[in-house]
């Protein structure tokens, strides 16, 4: 029997975030009680997966887990989610990243402490080709290049769209990556280390190459800036996107939320102006909720939030 295709599939970083909410920020040397702590599934891929999920989209994670309880919970977490984890590859010394988030409620601002032991990222030779031939969106990240190179390449030679969340670029053959992804979406800090440019705009559009789809640079509540293949055309301007002012309350997953959301508005065909209207409002209103997953909204809610604000999604 065929299966059927994917909306979004995703290979790379899966994580468990400890959330600890605390009234400040501690100095150093003091004591501070807790006032709430929760477990949620976090990480690059698992909340763009939840995010694209929640949002609508038909999603498939086909990374690698473990036999430990950490491994456990992301599959309970995905499968709630309706994430299909039946192309998880199973390695006994596989575990998620483990991080603690220290949540500060008085600035509405997270500390993020990892751990990386027993972390995977993309197999180098999973899944096969056909599986990844089906999705009408593949997601990467850092997690595992020589994988997401395998994947990114599969897709592009059968127009796949690829989009990525990349945060560091400390492997060999990052570059190598980074030249097959076509919707490059990374926040202000990254772009200006990869690009070389401190202004966003000016980010944007060095990161620009011929072939690649779009290039988003996030700036939080400033909104960001983006580079689209037509307007590369009349030579790469980048252009303002704003944000939606809300009243943040915890940024954690913001960024990964608005990457899984533009994933999903790509798999259902909208166009770029769309795309960033869609994400930066899921964006916005998980930074109205706590919890980096537990905050994610749902497409009704997203689309009520866009009509309150007269922005109207619509096919490209």
């Amino acid at each position: 029997m065929t299966m059927a295709p994917y909306d979004v599939l995703g290979l790379g970083c899966v994580a468990i975030d400890d959330l600890v909410y605390l009234a400040d920020f501690p100095a150093p040397d003091t004591k501070m009680p807790i006032e709430r702590h929760e477990r949620q599934c976090g990480g690059l891929t698992a909340t763009a997966l939840v995010a694209a999920a929640r949002l609508g989209a038909r999603c498939v994670f086909a990374g690698v887990l473990g036999d430990d309880e950490l491994s456990r919970f992301v599959r309970r977490r995905f499968e709630e989610e309706g994430i299909d984890t039946t192309l998880v590859r199973h390695r006994p010394e596989a575990r998620p990243v483990h991080s603690t988030i220290l949540v500060d409620q008085a600035h509405h601002t997270r500390t993020i402490l990892y751990d990386l032991e027993g972390a995977f990222g993309a197999e180098p030779d999973w899944p096969d080709e056909d599986v990844i031939r089906r999705a009408r969106v593949v997601f990467v990240d850092h997690f595992g290049t020589e994988g997401m190179i395998r994947a990114a390449r599969i897709a592009r030679a059968a127009n796949i769209p690829v989009v990525a969340d990349l945060e560091r670029d400390d492997d060999p053959r990052f570059a190598e990556l980074l030249a097959l992804v076509d919707h490059l979406i990374v926040s202000q800090d990254f772009a200006a280390r990869l690009a070389g440019q401190s202004h966003p705009a000016a980010a944007a559009e060095a990161l620009w190459i011929p072939g690649r789809q779009a290039v988003v640079v996030t700036c939080g509540a400033e909104g960001g800036w983006y580079v689209a293949e037509a307007s590369a055309g009349r030579g790469g301007r980048a252009r303002r996107y704003a944000a939606f002012p809300v009243t943040a309350v915890d940024t954690t997953g913001c960024g990964d939320v608005f990457h899984g959301a533009y994933a999903s508005a790509l798999a259902r065909g909208l166009g770029l102006a769309e795309r960033l209207a869609f994400a930066s409002a899921a964006a916005a209103i998980k930074a109205t909720r706590h919890g980096g997953q537990a905050g994610i909204p749902t497409r009704r809610a997203v689309e009520e939030f866009l009509a309150a604000h007269s922005v109207v999604p619509h096919s490209s």
